[in-house]
């Protein structure tokens, strides 16, 4: 049986294991902010693509979808589409972006949501920005505006979710909730609200009033921002 190799050994086979090694170095010492897109792509698909130069993947990856955020949110069908992408690569970019949702989730769960409104976006922007069909969601808050949980109540088309008034108030009183935040996403990229939106709010809003749970606000997700009908006028 032949010997097995040493870590060492084989990074001495790696011939871009020096390049592999000064990337990292550089992003223990400045961190992300230090770093172009491909370079911290690249960083990212050393775990899926070993002992190979990942700068060309990470240049076409981001050249096909844009910046490092939408390559990571990009669906998997569209992913693989791309030459030199395989199942690895998807996962590894998955998985960061199930913990980019996730570390923006434990900073806005069970905390104050009126107070903490800018982690609220920013958890929101990072969830459902970049979706690439519509997604409802409904944030429960307690009677001290903690946020007790966000329920995907919905999913539809690149246009289109229905919603059911109904089981939003029905949710709510089971989560023992006094208030509710409505959030959902377009994916064409614009948060200004239609005239479905709206009406469907005031659905909502007549439900909710009836059960004397308030609805603090409506946002409307989109990769240029958001839109929030309190700030409009239109809640």
């Amino acid at each position: 049986m032949a010997p097995k190799k040493s870590d060492s050994a084989i990074d001495k086979a790696d011939p871009n294991a020096g390049h592999r090694e000064r990337l990292r170095a550089r992003f223990v010492k400045g961190g992300a902010a230090a770093m172009p897109d491909y370079e911290l792509l690249e960083l990212t698909l050393f775990a899926a693509v070993p002992r190979k130069d990942t700068k060309p993947l990470a240049k076409t990856l981001l050249a096909r979808f844009g910046g490092f955020a939408d390559v990571i949110a990009a669906p998997r069908e569209r992913l693989l589409e791309i030459p030199g992408v395989g199942d690895a690569v998807v996962s590894q970019l998955k998985i960061v972006e199930a913990a980019a949702a996730r570390l923006a989730q434990t900073r806005v769960i069970g905390r104050p949501a009126l107070s903490s409104w800018t982690a609220l976006l920013d958890y929101c922007m990072a969830v459902m920005a970049r979706a690439p069909a519509e997604e409802f969601h409904v944030l429960f808050l307690d009677r001290k505006n903690v946020l007790i949980a966000d329920e995907v109540q919905a999913r539809g088309t690149v246009d289109h979710t229905p919603v059911y008034p109904r089981e939003i108030v029905k949710r709510a009183l089971e989560h023992s909730a006094s208030a509710i935040i409505l959030v959902h996403n377009h994916p064409s990229g614009d948060p200004t609200p239609s005239k479905a939106d709206i009406a469907m709010t005031r659905e909502v809003a007549a439900a909710a009033k009836a059960l004397g749970i308030a609805i603090h606000d409506h946002l409307v997700i989109g990769r240029s921002g958001h839109a929030s009908f309190k700030s409009l006028g239109l809640l």
